[in-house]
């Protein structure tokens, strides 16, 4: 499914973050994460995540380390920061409350 680019870029940090805190990762195993995690919902592409790596790494989110993998082939892995965990309990809470409050108004619509 395709979402708006405001919906996707309003939630791309958290994700990203909220994957990586489980443990390391390059950009594909990111998306393949993120994608397998929403069961399919999410369709993101591996090009896309890069610009998004690229700032949070600037903002000390998350740190960035050339590995090579057993083809000898390096990448790029990424790890969350202590900085970068507390964003992501600060962007949770407020996910939390922000949806609860989304969802509170669109069935009151309907009922």
């Amino acid at each position: 499914m395709k979402f708006r680019k405001e919906l996707v870029g309003g939630t791309t940090t958290t994700l990203i973050l909220s994957v990586l805190n489980t443990g390391s990762a390059h950009g594909y195993e990111i998306v393949r994460r993120i994608n397998e995690l929403s069961d399919g919902i999410f369709e993101w592409q591996e090009g896309t995540i890069y610009p998004a790596l690229h700032k949070l790494e600037a903002k000390e989110l998350i740190r960035g380390e050339w590995v090579e993998a057993s083809s000898g082939k390096k990448r790029r892995v990424y790890v969350i920061t202590d900085d970068g965990k507390r964003a992501l309990m600060s962007d949770t809470r407020e996910w939390s409350v922000y949806s609860k409050a989304v969802e509170s108004i669109l069935e009151a619509s309907y009922a």
